[in-house]
């Protein structure tokens, strides 16, 4: 789930070859290529109904009967589509309608709500017709039309019921859900307008997720969008909230290397790729260095379950990691072993404990130097981009209703990419394919080129695909699980919490102008300032933190 209000800030831009996009089949429903295992038994992961507390029982709708359609405007200029989920299973009620761009398959879903005490779900008493296409001059399916609920006193809507006449629709076509199982929303990414830049002429159909979240948040997204003329006015529509903190519908640890074992996606290397990963405990065993601030001429060994670092504290300075001293190894351990490799899997709540994140972590014993592209001009940036010690990573995210892969988490150096299920690749069943840009390690969804940077003037991820990959089913480790309790024993290396690698003094105004020399005139003010707006991590003058002490450990991904 990519925030819209995010990416409009974004400085990393693709440059893949394609063909034009075509509308697709809306109505055909994404599935996933083939039919998922049955899940070990235990606890309510996968049972298909959530109890969120005083009463108010949810399910998760991926159903759906089509209601309206435009096939102008939104992501590609393609249109988009409109939805009410059909059917409902038995003394379950709608909750707010689905809608989704025509730049892809039909592959979405929307909570439906049971109330349990007769309290927590009340039908509206009006509605308020928030927008309709009955003027424009577009493309479209007849003519549709936006209703806002108008909620009793005490109770919040959650999303919008559209229709395809201009009769307002039946009072007890949705309910809305008492304020206190409520929690604020905000803009998820773009469905649909004219003019997405406009406040003032713009008529915009965003997703929703709840404004508070991470591992301890409470805010459940309920699958459904707002429509409204303006971004600057306070999101009409509100998310649930899981009122009673209930971690029952998490995955035990059966269940959880069953999860694993069904989605673990491949990464592909670059066929040029020198740095490859390794297992922290084979990068101890080959003579990684502990090195104390004062003490820089005495580093010592780490054992190899790394027993002997600092625990605890802070990244204050005053102690990091490093390769060995002697240059044959260095070089060897730079380059990491594939066969040695293994992921570490920190598994958490998200949106309410109604879904299950399972963030895969890769250990690099070297990220390489970066190369830039400057228009049609391609540079190596000398030490440039080089580090000890660089972790990577992937993110899950299931539902805990069906066990099904929602999405994955693509992180890209100081950010990253949600990228829904219908929008992977795909191999060995479930198995989805990820690509490890060279030297630099982010990750992506598909092969190419992606230029980090503004214009024409970025730092270059190449991906592709070649014999080097890593199945990271066939070695992997839990290393965390906090809402388990003392079922997971966390290794000692995992709250290390100071530098991966030492901060590096070379200079990098001598790296730049090293580079400069190869630039025609009117390019190298450009470059320099691309190249000075970098932190320091990018420009490899730090060294990295480990897995806990990155924002998404108990957030969510941003």
């Amino acid at each position: 789930m990519g925030s819209f209000l995010s990416s409009k800030k974004s400085a990393i831009s693709r440059i893949v070859m394609s063909k034009k996009q075509k509308s697709l089949p809306i109505d055909a429903s994404f599935k996933l290529p083939s039919p998922l295992p049955s899940w070990p038994p235990g606890g309510g992961f996968g049972s298909g109904i959530i109890d969120l507390g005083d009463g108010l029982q949810v399910r998760q709708i991926s159903s759906f009967s089509k209601v309206w359609a435009t096939h102008e405007g939104g992501p590609d200029d393609l249109g988009a589509s409109f939805f009410e989920p059909s059917p409902l299973p038995e003394g379950f009620s709608m909750l707010g309608c689905y809608s989704q761009p025509n730049n892809r398959s039909l592959y979405g879903w929307v909570l439906a709500g049971r109330d349990e005490t007769g309290s927590a779900l009340k039908q509206p008493i009006d509605y308020t017709l928030v927008w309709s296409s009955e003027s424009l001059q577009i493309k479209q399916d007849g003519v549709g039309y936006i209703w806002l609920p108008t909620p009793p006193d005490g109770y919040k809507a959650l999303g919008h019921v559209v229709t395809s006449s201009p009769q307002k629709p039946p009072l007890g076509k949705i309910l809305c859900v008492r304020s206190d199982l409520t929690d604020q929303c905000e803009f998820d990414s773009w469905i649909w307008g004219l003019d997405k830049e406009s406040d003032v002429n713009g008529f915009n159909v965003f997703g929703l997720f709840p404004s508070n979240r991470g591992t301890q948040a409470t805010g459940v997204c309920v699958g459904t969008f707002v429509a409204q003329k303006t971004t600057t006015a306070p999101v009409s529509i509100s998310c649930l909230k899981n009122a009673a903190s209930n971690l029952s519908c998490m995955p035990n640890l059966d269940q959880i290397q069953a999860i694993f074992q069904a989605y673990s996606p491949w990464i592909y290397f670059h066929p040029d790729e020198e740095y490859l990963p390794s297992s922290v405990k084979w990068y101890f065993a080959n003579g990684a260095l502990l090195y104390e601030k004062g003490e820089e001429s005495k580093p010592v060994p780490i054992k190899s379950n790394g027993s002997n670092l600092p625990q605890g504290g802070s990244n204050d300075g005053a102690y990091w990691l490093d390769l060995p001293v002697e240059e044959g190894s260095k070089d060897r351990v730079k380059r990491g072993d594939l066969q040695e490799s293994q992921v570490y899997l920190h598994v958490k709540p998200m949106f309410g404990a109604t879904f299950t994140d399972i963030s895969v972590w890769v250990f690099y014993p070297f990220n390489g130097p970066s190369r830039a592209k400057v228009e049609f001009i391609n540079i190596p940036l000398g030490k440039i981009g080089e580090h000890v010690g660089d972790w990577e990573h992937l993110t899950l995210r299931i539902s805990n209703f069906n066990g099904e892969l929602l999405s994955i988490y693509f992180s890209e150096h100081s950010g990253g990419t949600w990228v829904d299920s219908s929008q992977l690749e795909f191999q060995n069943g479930n198995k989805a394919v990820s690509y490890s840009s060279l030297h630099g390690h982010a990750m992506y969804a598909k092969p190419g080129l992606v230029l980090q940077g503004t214009g024409s003037v970025g730092i270059r991820n190449d991906t592709a695909k070649s014999k080097k990959f890593m199945d990271t089913g066939t070695n992997s480790m839990v290393v965390a699980a906090e809402y388990l309790g003392t079922a997971i024993t966390e290794p000692p290396w995992l709250n290390y919490f100071r530098k991966w690698g030492p901060k590096l003094t070379y200079d990098i105004a001598e790296e730049i102008k090293k580079v400069e020399k190869l630039l025609p005139g009117k390019l190298k003010s450009a470059f320099d300032r691309f190249i000075r707006s970098l932190p320091n991590e990018v420009l490899g003058e730090e060294g990295p933190t480990g897995p806990k002490l990155k924002r998404n450990w108990s957030g969510d991904e941003v």
